[in-house]
Formats: structure tokens, C-alpha cells, sequence
């Protein structure tokens, strides 16, 4: 069992602090057979400051008494479609005492919606008039349910930071942890009507948490877990990448800008961690975009190898994901957010002294996300 996966808010971070667990897997179309990603997301914001009622940050009336936003939600939507169908994020709002988690391990509730290391089911639904009508809900119109299993195979932990000791002093101002990186997910998904069946095998799954007192900005993101290698056109099986991070804040500090990157080559890992000073980590990264794309290039190295990292996401596919910060501000709107980046991995490893060259493997139907706070 994964005991960072668990329920983590404590003392202050009741009162301005937010958790979320969120998992992207692909459906396929039971009708056309046409893939399609997805996600959902189980979340909670500043519990110690709710009750009965939701209490929406962007509502104006809480806005003017100077509310901060309490209550637990579920996200879940679909990302647009390459031929022209609009990408959705579907917002219900509960009050906290409609939230439970659990410390010791990742089973969480939200009304008559759950979630665990194994098992996700629950559904979310918004009119066009509901949605219309409460802005402040942050949400587009449709309906979406699951009923999913969850088999987590490859994990990733970003290292000392989300230690036992570092997480009781909240030392960073948001953390991340991969308990799923590379999950297969089985069962159904319902969206607006149409049925998608998922498999273990082209789920290509993830899942992985946040938590912490604020946001991070810039805030980047890259996952793929649908490879293929170039050289023999072989699909890959236990063989995925993680990207995450931007510029960490560390007791209040802000530190220069740097990524986290892992991937799983056939289940053995390369990891590329910039906190793992004795690896003797370098990296550079940058996120063009341009109107038809976000990108995400990257290049890292250290004492045991080397990756070099180029993908893109058509802007077309991708939403403007929506969250308040827990001081009620909304500072993400702009929040690039998407399911269909694809690309290509270049892997070296580090032998007596020298580069040598692993492989080239490409990849698609990625998560990603990029994204900066209004200036």
C-alpha cells in the first residue's frame, strides 16, 4: 500500500490548503472503436472552513465577505476530439461534510462517489441552465459517469520531498506524488450518452495526487504511457514517462526553475531528479507555443544517463483547466491542459564515461499541462 497516496491535509493546511487525486485513462467508443482520453478527479479545498454548505471562492456575495472557497468536487471530462469535438470539464460541488478520506491510505468519498488504490466509481452531471446560472462553479454542461478497476503497476516517488518528515513541516508549497504512473484500468465510462469500454492494454492509465497550501506557477506537466519503439515498431509494455514541476517554492522561497522526469523503459527506471544532488543532475526545458500547439522540450543528464524529450499537444484538443487558489483568487486562466500530446524519447545511458545511445521510442495519447498565473 502506498502511504503517499493517502489523505494528507493536517493543521494549516485545513484552512488553506487543497488535495486532489486525479487519474487519465483512454476509453474506446463501444459504436466506433475510436479511442478517446478522459478524466476524473476527486478534490477537496480548505475542509476546516466548511460545513453543510458549499462555499464557491467565486461566487461574488462570497467574495465581497471575504470567504475563501470550502468544499470537495469532482472534475471529470473528456479532452476535444482531432476532428473537431469540444474538449468538457464537468464540475459538481459538494460540502464538506459530504467528504471523507482516510490517513493511512488512499480511500476517499465524495457523496456516494469513491475511490481507492483499486476501485473508482462515481458519476458527475451539470444542465446548460445550472451551468449558466453558477458561473462560480467553474464548469461546462454534460454528464459523465465510471465504474473502473485499477491495477497500479509502475509508481513514482519523487524522492525526499514527499517524506514523511518534509510533508509534517510543509516545507514545499505544493507537492506531487505518482502512486500510479503507469496504471491499467479496466470497466466503463459513460459521456453524454455514449458508452466507452476500457482495457487493461489500451487504457495506457495514470494516476497521481497534489496537495499543498498554494499552486505552482509555471506549471508543467507530461505523461505518456503509450510507447512504441522506433527502431523495431514493437508497442511497448511497462514503459511510460513522468514529467512534473516548474519552479518549486520552499518555505516560502521560490528556487529556479526545475523538472522532475522518470521513464520506465520495460519497467526499469531513468530517473532524471534535479533534488538528487549526488547524481549530478543538469536539465534545460522550455513550453513554446504557438496557436496550434503547447510543447514540452526537455533535456536532462546526470551521472547515469541522459533524455531528450520533445512533445506537443494540438491546442484545438485542450481545455483551460479551472481551479481557484485557496485564498479564493483564481491567479491559473490559462491553464493549458490536455490528453492527446505525442512525441518522441531519446534515451542514453552512461557506460565507462560515455553516452550510449538506448533507443528512440515514440509516444501518444499523453496527458499534459502547462500553464502561468495572470500577471
Amino acid at each position: 500500500m502506498d502511504d503517499r497516496n493517502r489523505y494528507m491535509l493536517k493543521g494549516k493546511l485545513t484552512r488553506r490548503g487543497y488535495d486532489w487525486w486525479w487519474h487519465s485513462l483512454v476509453g474506446i467508443n463501444a459504436k466506433t472503436g475510436e479511442k478517446q482520453p478522459f478524466f476524473i478527479e476527486y478534490y477537496v479545498i480548505n475542509p476546516a472552513l466548511g460545513g453543510d454548505k458549499v462555499i464557491a471562492g467565486q461566487l461574488p456575495a462570497n467574495k465581497a465577505k471575504g470567504l475563501k472557497p470550502s468544499y470537495a468536487m469532482l472534475k471529470a471530462g473528456r479532452w476535444g476530439t482531432p476532428d473537431g469535438q469540444p474538449a468538457t470539464q464537468i464540475h459538481n460541488l459538494y460540502p464538506i461534510n459530504q467528504f471523507k478520506a482516510d490517513f493511512t491510505k488512499m480511500e476517499v468519498s465524495i457523496g456516494p462517489h469513491t475511490a481507492n488504490e483499486t476501485h473508482l466509481k462515481g458519476s458527475v452531471k451539470l444542465s446548460k441552465e445550472e451551468a449558466a446560472a453558477h458561473p462560480e462553479y467553474m464548469s461546462d454542461a454534460g454528464e459523465m459517469s465510471w465504474d473502473l478497476k485499477a491495477e497500479k503497476v509502475l509508481p513514482y516517488s519523487v524522492g525526499f520531498g514527499t517524506s514523511p518528515f518534509f510533508v509534517a513541516i510543509n516545507a514545499f508549497q505544493m507537492y506531487w506524488h505518482a502512486a500510479g504512473m503507469y496504471t491499467r484500468y479496466t470497466g466503463t465510462i459513460n459521456f453524454n450518452g455514449e458508452k466507452y469500454n476500457v482495457e487493461p492494454d489500451t487504457s495506457a492509465g495514470y494516476q497521481d495526487k497534489n496537495w499543498g497550501g498554494d499552486y505552482t506557477s509555471p506549471w508543467v506537466w507530461l505523461n505518456c504511457n503509450n510507447f512504441t519503439d522506433r527502431a523495431t515498431g514493437k508497442k511497448l509494455a511497462r514503459t511510460g514517462l513522468d514529467c512534473g514541476g516548474a519552479q518549486p517554492v520552499v518555505f516560502g522561497v521560490s528556487l529556479p526553475r526545475r523538472m522532475l522526469i522518470a521513464f520506465y523503459l520495460e519497467g526499469e527506471l531513468f530517473e532524471f531528479n534535479f533534488s538528487k544532488f549526488w547524481t549530478g543532475p543538469h536539465q534545460v526545458f522550455d513550453n513554446p507555443i504557438s496557436e496550434e500547439s503547447v510543447g514540452w522540450n526537455l533535456t536532462a543528464w546526470n551521472n547515469k544517463g541522459k533524455i531528450e524529450i520533445h512533445f506537443k499537444c494540438p491546442r484545438k484538443t485542450m481545455l483551460n483547466v479551472n481551479y481557484e487558489n485557496p485564498d479564493g483568487l483564481k491567479k491559473h486562466n490559462q491553464l493549458w491542459n490536455g490528453g492527446y500530446a505525442s512525441g518522441s524519447v531519446t534515451l542514453w545511458r552512461k557506460v565507462r564515461g560515455e553516452y550510449v545511445k538506448v533507443g528512440d521510442y515514440d509516444g501518444d495519447l499523453g496527458g499534459c499541462e502547462y500553464g502561468e498565473y495572470d500577471q
